[in-house]
């Protein structure tokens, strides 16, 4: 990532500055940010983007100053400014590229600064309730007391973003409320010195299967995009309270493709609802080798592939044929949250956790 910037079109990932991506986020890490005031981010972006054009990377209008708005108000206590975003890197719209170019950022960014202190997906809800690309919206978060780094997913290739982290912070706490969909995508948090002190919101849970199948739909569309930027796996198993127990109903399984299995009983017609064999979805056996156990599964495609409304509403209209009474008996287990070093809260499932 140490190309100027040429036509994007001519490489899946282009970058756009003229100095290693890694010394960029080292600067921003170090650079002064006079609190945020008006003076202060003035004089950041003066500097940042004198050095910039002088290294052949972006000018000053590349990077984006976001003020507080009306709306922001609440969140901050003396800054004028809420963050200061710099596109590192173009790709082409497709979500297969756009994951390749944040991974290859992030990559860079962990050899040069370490492992991120926070990592997750904004969902459908960015900060300060902006908008989110489409095809995912992964980030990854240096935590600092006063100042937070972090890669972004931009709606045209991943982005740095500096910015005071305690109105970020007051921002999510804000939303766990419990309010359906009040909070999206998932957030997984590592135990080191960085987190000291981090407060994570509460939780929501669905009320109704409608809010079941539509926060179902919004994971599955990006999971394997996201797994695929952020460099992790996911190995998660929902389970159905049924009377006498709560047995597993489905496994989930996404690295850079989403894999989804059913053990519905030999009773219930599973094919009525779209399931398949390990005949019609043969990569499913590279997940499950017993082609019988689980018999029902369905490959759900890479990047940008998986038929997610389908998708959700075969999840949901078996959990309701198996005999689950509403979503608040649908439960995800546990093992969900361990993903590497990291400790991970599916906020945006709105599920309850066994």
């Amino acid at each position: 990532m140490t190309v100027p910037h040429t036509d994007p079109h001519a490489d899946p990932h282009t970058p756009l500055t003229g100095e290693p991506l890694a010394g960029l986020a080292q600067r921003l890490r170090a650079a002064e940010t006079g609190g945020w005031s008006a003076d202060g981010a003035r004089a950041l972006v003066e500097q940042l983007g004198r050095r910039d054009r002088t290294a052949g990377g972006p000018s000053a209008g590349d990077l984006r100053l976001r003020p507080v708005g009306p709306s922001e108000e609440r969140y901050v206590k003396k800054e004028a400014y809420l963050e200061l975003a710099v596109p590192v890197a173009t790709a082409a719209p497709d979500a297969a590229s756009q994951a390749r170019a944040f991974r290859a950022a992030k990559d860079e960014l962990a050899d040069a600064l370490g492992e991120p202190s926070s990592m997750g997906s904004y969902g459908t809800l960015g900060p300060y309730h902006g908008s989110t690309p489409a095809w995912g919206a992964p980030f990854l978060r240096w935590r600092g007391a006063q100042d937070t780094l972090e890669l972004r997913a931009g709606h045209h290739g991943p982005e740095l973003v500096l910015g005071p982290t305690a109105p970020l912070e007051a921002w999510l706490w804000s939303l766990g409320h419990g309010e359906e969909h009040a909070i999206s995508g998932f957030l997984g948090t590592r135990r080191c010195p960085a987190n000291t002190g981090l407060s994570l919101p509460g939780r929501w849970t669905a009320r109704s299967w409608q809010t079941a199948t539509e926060a179902l739909t919004a994971f599955f569309a990006t999971l394997p995009a996201e797994c695929a930027a952020l460099g992790i796996a996911k190995v998660m198993r929902i389970y159905g309270r049924l009377d006498g127990g709560a047995p597993c109903l489905f496994d989930i399984d996404a690295d850079d493709r989403l894999m989804v299995a059913s053990y519905a009983e030999d009773d219930l017609d599973a094919a009525s609802f779209g399931w398949g064999t390990v005949a019609e979805h043969p990569r499913s056996r590279d997940t499950w080798p017993d082609t019988s156990d689980p018999r029902w599964r369905l490959d759900a495609g890479g990047p940008g592939e998986p038929p997610a409304r389908a998708l959700a509403e075969t999840v949901v209209a078996t959990a309701r044929a198996e005999g689950v009474a509403g979503p608040e008996g649908l439960l995800l287990g546990s093992e969900a949250q361990d993903v590497g070093e990291y400790t991970v809260t599916y906020y945006g499932l709105g599920l309850a956790v066994v």
